[in-house]
C-alpha cells in the first residue's frame, strides 16, 4: 500500500463521503473544500504505458498527474465491502424494516380507547400531599391525568375542559377542575418530580425486553426569544429560546428509560450518567451507544460497572486499521478495549453504534405527534410540557407492544410505586 492509498484509508475512516448522481463528493483531508470523484470519460487518448483509471477527480493531483490519487482511493474503500474470489465486488446496501402493518393498525385504531385507562391507572400511583392550611387541595394523580391529557390531545385548557368533563363522568378521575387549576398544576413545581417518575414507571413493563440502549439530545423550541446585539455585523439579532431533552431510549421499542431537561446551552456529556444510573435501576444494561459528544474514561467505566459495553466513536483522528486486532492488555480499561475495537474491527464497532440512531427516531416520533414547541412561558411549566409529551408516548408505545410483540396489557396499580416514586 503506498502512501496515496493509506491517505485514502484515512479520509475513508474518517471523514463522509456522500454519494450523489454524478458520482461522490470527498471532503479535503486537510478540511478545506470538497473534491468531486466521478466515472472517467475518456477525453483524452492514453500516454505510452499507460491506462485510463477508472475514476476522474477535481483535485489538483489527478490533474497533474491523471491517476488514482487519495481521493479515488478513499471511494473505493468505502465502496469496498466484500471481495469474492472471482474478483467482483460487493457494495454495501441499505438495510430496510418491514411493517406489520395489520398490527400497526390495529394499534393505532384502538390507541385512544386503550390510552386514557392506562393513563388514568399510571396516574394513580401519585401519591396527594396532605392537606394543610388553605382551600381543598386537588388530587395529585388527576391533575396528572390531566395534563398528560392536555398534551396528548394538543389542545388548549379550554377546548380541553370538555374532555376534562367526560374524563370523570367515566370515572376515570374523581374532579373535575376549571381549567385555570389545569394551567395551574402544569406549570407547578410539585407536579415536577411526579412526572418524572411516571416516565420511569410507565418504561417498566418493558424491562424484560429492553437490554440495549441509546443515548442523545435535542431541542424544544419556546414562545420565548432571547435578543443581543452583534457586534460583528452591528446589528440587534433575536431568536427563540430553546429547551433540551437528554434522553435514554430502548433501541427495540423506543421506550423512554430516564430524562433530563436542562437550558438549551447545556452539554450533552454530564447527563449521561444521571440518564444511565436512572434505566440501571430499572433495566439490565448490555450495550449503551451514544455519539462522540458523551466520549469519556469515566462514561465507559460506569457502563462497565454495570456489566453493559458503550460503543462511542473516537473524537480524535483514530483510523481504521487493516488486519488482526492485536492482543488487548491485561487489565485494559473499558476505554481502552473500545478504542482497540473503533480502530481494528470497525464494522463490528459500527453494527451496535448504528443502533443509535433508535433514539433520534423516538426524538421524530414525539415532536411529530406531540409537537416541537413548547406553549408554557415559566421554566418549570416547560419542563413539565416536555416531562407530559414523554409519558403520553411511553403510553403509546406500551400499546404498540401489546399488539405488535404480544405484551400483556400493563396493570400500573398492580405495580408497587415505592420501587420507583420517590414522593
Amino acid at each position: 500500500m503506498d502512501a496515496r492509498q493509506q491517505r485514502g484509508m484515512e479520509i475513508a475512516a474518517t471523514k463522509r463521503l456522500r454519494r450523489t448522481s454524478e458520482g461522490w463528493i470527498v471532503p479535503s483531508q486537510s478540511g478545506r473544500g470538497n473534491y468531486q470523484v466521478a466515472p472517467l470519460v475518456p477525453l483524452r487518448r492514453p500516454g505510452p504505458g499507460q491506462s485510463i483509471p477508472a475514476w476522474v477527480c477535481s483535485c489538483p493531483d489527478w490533474e497533474d498527474r491523471g491517476r488514482d490519487c487519495k481521493h479515488v482511493y478513499a471511494v473505493e474503500f468505502v465502496m469496498r465491502r466484500e471481495v469474492a474470489g472471482d474478483g467482483t465486488v460487493t457494495e454495501e446496501t441499505r438495510v430496510t424494516y418491514t411493517q406489520a402493518w395489520s398490527s400497526y393498525n390495529a394499534s393505532q385504531c384502538a390507541e385512544k380507547d386503550t390510552f386514557l385507562p392506562m393513563l388514568a391507572d399510571l396516574c394513580g400511583t401519585i401519591p396527594t400531599p396532605p392537606q394543610g392550611r388553605g382551600p381543598p387541595r386537588m388530587p395529585m394523580s388527576d391533575m396528572a391525568f390531566n395534563c398528560v391529557l392536555k398534551i396528548y390531545e394538543g389542545l388548549s385548557a379550554r377546548r380541553l375542559d370538555s374532555d376534562v368533563r367526560e374524563s370523570r363522568n367515566k370515572g376515570l378521575t374523581d374532579v373535575d377542575p376549571h381549567f385555570n387549576t389545569v394551567l395551574r398544576y402544569l406549570r407547578s413545581s410539585e407536579m415536577t418530580p411526579a412526572l418524572r417518575n411516571l416516565v420511569e414507571l410507565s418504561a417498566l413493563p418493558l424491562r424484560a425486553v429492553e437490554q440495549d440502549f441509546a443515548v442523545d439530545s435535542t431541542g424544544f423550541t419556546t414562545c420565548r426569544f432571547e435578543r443581543w446585539y452583534d457586534h460583528k455585523w452591528g446589528k440587534e439579532r433575536s431568536q427563540h429560546k430553546w429547551v433540551k431533552l437528554h434522553a435514554m431510549t430502548g433501541v427495540r421499542t423506543n421506550v423512554v428509560t430516564a430524562v433530563e431537561v436542562t437550558d438549551g446551552h447545556a452539554g450533552d456529556s454530564p447527563q449521561f450518567l444521571p440518564t444511565l444510573n436512572a434505566t440501571a435501576r430499572n433495566f439490565t444494561i448490555r450495550e449503551v451507544s451514544a455519539d462522540k459528544a458523551y466520549e469519556s474514561k469515566k462514561n465507559c467505566a460506569v457502563v462497565d460497572d454495570l456489566g453493559g459495553t458503550a460503543y462511542i466513536p473516537n473524537k480524535g483522528r483514530v483510523y481504521a486499521v487493516q488486519g488482526v486486532m492485536p492482543d488487548i492488555p491485561s487489565g485494559a480499561s473499558a476505554f481502552l478495549r473500545m478504542q482497540y475495537l473503533f480502530a481494528y474491527q470497525r464494522d463490528t464497532f459500527l453494527s451496535h453504534y448504528h443502533q443509535r440512531s433508535n433514539v433520534e427516531s423516538t426524538f421524530s416520533a414525539i415532536k411529530r405527534k406531540f409537537g416541537d414547541s413548547l406553549r408554557s412561558k415559566s421554566e418549570v411549566g416547560q419542563m413539565n410540557e416536555i416531562l407530559c409529551k414523554v409519558v403520553a408516548h411511553n403510553l403509546c408505545v406500551l400499546i404498540a407492544a401489546v399488539h405488535e410483540i404480544g405484551l400483556p396489557l400493563p396493570e400500573f396499580g398492580s405495580v408497587s410505586a415505592s420501587a420507583v416514586l420517590v414522593g
